[in-house]
């Protein structure tokens, strides 16, 4: 079988190596094992189905979400000398009838349906009279309410597969999938003991920039002159702006084309094909566009408004450099763009909205913004977002380019690696917070019972943004002067380079943000600037995740940032008090008040007494 694999990928693919990840799906759907896996856009997720699908005895079925992409991939597969075929409202129904009867004779290998054909009697008919070895669901995270695109249809899936006396291989893939996401997925499938796989969500050719220019029109037209004749995607919020956007362009000779849901089917078609076939190199669209589009020489793709979610952003902007090329994936930002979504969220056209997903929403649309507005490095970010670590410091988006300097740490590094040295000299270990609040001079109870305020170290870099210690902190793990040990409680440890800081007096330097000189907060007439404490912050932080953690809900369902600052400054100890922190109500006093005005109250006993 290993050898199979290998022949098939070179004889109807030309490949002579598997992409990255994309071996060990096929191994594990060969073994009989279920998968999950989320891969980037150009990654290859086909092959990973394709070549088990010609392996295995009888007819995969692939469900998949869109007519253009199943066309692609069967053309693609009929092109390559494998008999494939596709059920969806496109054929007529001679054309579905004699598509079901190939099927029923055994003329392919592969069946791509639509998932609303799966409630069909002629699909149950189908089933039962099949061996169907196995089930791939593509675009996996429609099937979640709590994804960026999420498809009613894609229910039908679990039903389907349950109806087979001999439970079929189930495969789920995606390119962008939070955990609350690929939960959900694996969870509404079924999976069994599924093969997960995540590839990594980077991909370093793409160059991610966010800019706000005071007119955005221009800007853009800018753009497209110092990138004429290059194949690129505008999204737009609303289908009004996209034919503004396509016309003006025309008018100023540039050739593009428009996609949205208002125009008829023959227009979608002919300007969708114009773009694939580079007959107009620029398309201008809503998100109606591009999913499971192939293209692979996009070079730029820009938003000329700010999409509801970091997962659709991603994807949309993933679209460009397929080709393994450098592209541009750039975001024009106005505070406008986050009121118009505040707007589409709490009004997406159902008579019933889910108050829960409403929020959920909203909330996806704060870490949307946040990118928007961070002056951290926009890929680290992306990546943080979907839980993959990566260097604070990318050189490729615009804050890199713009915002970061090179900064000399080596009195800052030492200063960590020394507090780190003391602790381990007195026989003990901790974490990251911990060590912050060994060196900004926290007189938290914890610390304090440690006896850690006598440290050398204690408080001697109280005058350090929080922010940016951690920051040092986390480079100086990367770059092994310290070690991270433990899974559930990571504690520090100095590393294996440490002596070189420490001993050998070696200077260092790293790419940090620039500082900027801060806004002086305007101070309430009852309110003093030693009133907000900085170290009780990070503790109810700490205290917000592990609710969270436990509740497997996104910290800022159980407060906001501004919540917790507000009980620093409050300092609420009673149900009273709480009641009038800001984001506080009767239901969120009920389940957390007690929960937080007791560590309020240590914290006030054993700090500030």
């Amino acid at each position: 079988m290993d050898q199979e694999k290998h022949r098939i990928l070179k004889t109807y693919f030309g490949f002579t190596q598997f992409r990255r990840g994309q071996e060990e799906i096929i191994d594990a759907l060969l073994s009989g094992k279920d998968v999950l896996a989320v891969m980037p856009t150009g990654a290859g997720k086909s092959l990973c189905y394709q070549i088990p699908a010609l392996i295995l005895e009888g007819l995969t079925v692939v469900v998949s979400p869109l007519i253009s992409l199943m066309k692609d991939q069967v053309n693609a597969l009929s092109d390559a000398g494998i008999p494939a075929a596709y059920l969806n409202s496109s054929l007529s129904p001679r054309e579905y009838a004699d598509t079901l009867a190939g099927a029923a004779r055994g003329d392919y290998r592969i069946l791509y349906i639509a998932p609303e054909r799966l409630r069909r009697e002629d699909m149950h008919r189908l089933g039962e009279s099949l061996r169907i070895p196995m089930v791939v669901i593509d675009e996996a995270h429609c099937i979640s309410q709590w994804g960026h695109d999420f498809r009613p249809s894609y229910l039908a899936i679990a039903e389907f597969i349950r109806m087979f006396s001999k439970r079929p291989i189930t495969a789920a893939f995606t390119a962008t999938a939070t955990g609350k996401v690929r939960e959900d997925i694996s969870r509404i499938l079924n999976l069994e003991d599924p093969f997960l796989l995540i590839t990594g969500f980077n991909r370093e050719n793409l160059y991610f920039g966010v800019e706000r220019p005071q007119d955005k029109t221009q800007t853009l037209l800018a753009y497209v002159k110092n990138h004429r004749n290059k194949s690129g995607i505008i999204y737009c919020s609303t289908r009004k702006t996209v034919d503004e956007i396509c016309r003006t362009l025309n008018a100023r000779g540039f050739s593009a084309a428009r996609y949205h849901a208002g125009l008829d089917d023959q227009e979608r078609h002919k300007n969708q094909d114009d773009f694939i076939y580079d007959r107009t190199p620029v398309m201008v669209a809503t998100n109606a566009f591009g999913m499971g589009i192939d293209k692979s020489n996009v070079s730029f793709v820009i938003h000329y408004n700010m999409p509801k979610n970091i997962e659709s952003y991603y994807q949309e902007a993933g679209r460009a450099g397929r080709d393994g090329e450098a592209a541009d994936c750039i975001l024009f930002y106005s505070p406008q763009d986050v009121q118009v979504n505040r707007f589409l969220i709490a009004n997406s056209g159902d008579t019933e909205r889910d108050e829960e997903l409403v929020d959920h929403n909203l909330g996806l649309l704060k870490y949307m913004t946040y990118y928007a507005t961070t002056n951290d490095c926009l890929r680290s970010y992306i990546l943080g977002y979907f839980g993959e670590s990566a260097p604070h410091f990318c050189g490729n988006c615009s804050n890199c380019t713009t915002q970061f300097e090179n900064n000399d740490i080596t009195i800052p590094a030492q200063k960590i690696l020394s507090c780190v040295y003391r602790i381990e000299q007195r026989g003990k270990r901790f974490g990251k917070l911990m060590v912050i609040n060994v060196l900004k001079g926290s007189k938290n109870e914890k610390l304090l019972s440690q006896g850690l305020k006598s440290l050398s170290t204690y408080g001697i870099m109280a005058e350090i943004d929080t922010h940016r210690i951690r920051t040092i902190l986390d480079y100086l793990i990367e770059k092994e002067y310290l070690a991270q040990d433990g899974t559930e409680y990571p504690v520090l440890s100095l590393g294996r380079r440490w002596e070189e800081i420490l001993r050998q007096k070696k200077s260092l330097s790293m790419m940090l943000p620039k500082e900027r000189e801060r806004k002086k907060p305007t101070i309430p007439a009852n309110e003093t600037p030693g009133d907000f404490r900085e170290d009780l912050f990070i503790q109810l932080k700490e205290l917000r995740n592990r609710l969270a953690q436990k509740a497997r809900v996104p910290a800022y369902i159980i407060f906001s940032d501004a919540s917790l600052r507000d009980m620093c400054r409050k300092l609420p100890e009673t149900s009273e008090q709480f009641l009038s922190v800001s984001g506080v109500g009767a239901v969120k006093m009920e389940k957390y008040g007690g929960i937080f005005t007791d560590h309020i109250k240590e914290y006030v006993k054993t700090s500030l007494s």
